[in-house]
């Protein structure tokens, strides 16, 4: 026989099942508006869709900040935020013509982090970033240094036999990212000889650039998971306590 708690428990999984196919398919949709000459039975479908996933996503929204304590406390939260962006375009487009505001419509992709509540993985990915934050905000100011220097570098051996091209720095920090991500585009590229050794020198500390956010996410990452394991045993223990004779 199912108790109550398992029974909320089994409406809970399948409520979770439903938003999840709802936002993946809200994701779906906002693809399938931007291809041209759409039918005006096409567009009529995809606004009513929309209207339904609003109208979801809104009760979810008040259902969360009621339970909450306090209440304005889960608005304030990062998935509070998330889930008030995703429908504020709506409610706008109400009031006002929201055509020429791009910026605006494109809000609803936001919907796209919700799935993050009910991803197991993602939950996963935000506790790794939170416990590597303080190194990622070191090493994103050490990389915005390493940045201008090669910048600035490039600026002084290129300036005088392209003047075109690294006209100043500002346009040198571009070759900058571009080479420092090993991307190499190809429209700005060193012509002498100082300015080859130099590139070198930063492809080099590029490749560094690269591999060093990859390490501390993944020894993060497994971190988050160590952490995981522990209370999936504490709470292992805990039900075979509460389950033991009475």
């Amino acid at each position: 026989m199912i108790t109550h708690d398992k029974r909320g428990h089994a409406q809970f999984g399948r409520l979770e099942v439903f938003l999840q196919l709802l936002i993946l398919l809200n994701l779906i949709a906002f693809a399938f508006e931007t291809l041209p000459d759409l039918s005006p039975g096409m567009q009529r479908a995809f606004a009513w869709f929309e209207t339904f996933s609003v109208a979801v996503f809104t009760i979810e929204l008040v259902t969360r900040v009621a339970l909450s304590r306090p209440p304005l406390g889960y608005v304030r939260s990062f998935m509070g935020v998330i889930d008030l962006i995703s429908i504020v375009p709506f409610y706008l487009g109400l009031a006002f013509d929201l055509r020429s505001m791009r910026a605006i419509r494109l809000m609803r992709i936001f919907r796209i982090f919700k799935l993050a509540r009910y991803s197991a993985a993602i939950r996963r990915f935000q506790q790794a970033f939170r416990y590597a934050r303080e190194e990622l905000v070191l090493f994103g100011a050490a990389a915005l240094i390493v940045l201008y220097l090669a910048g600035v570098g490039i600026y002084q051996f290129e300036h005088e036999a392209q003047p075109q091209v690294f006209a100043s720095v500002f346009h040198s920090l571009w070759w900058a990212v571009v080479t420092l991500t090993t991307v190499g585009y190809g429209d700005a590229y060193p012509i002498t000889a100082g300015g080859r050794v130099f590139t070198s020198l930063v492809l080099i500390v590029g490749l560094g650039i690269v591999a060093i956010p990859t390490g501390l996410l993944a020894a993060a990452l497994t971190k988050a998971r160590d952490h995981e394991k522990e209370l999936e045993i504490e709470e292992k223990k805990q039900r075979e306590t509460q389950s033991g004779p009475q």
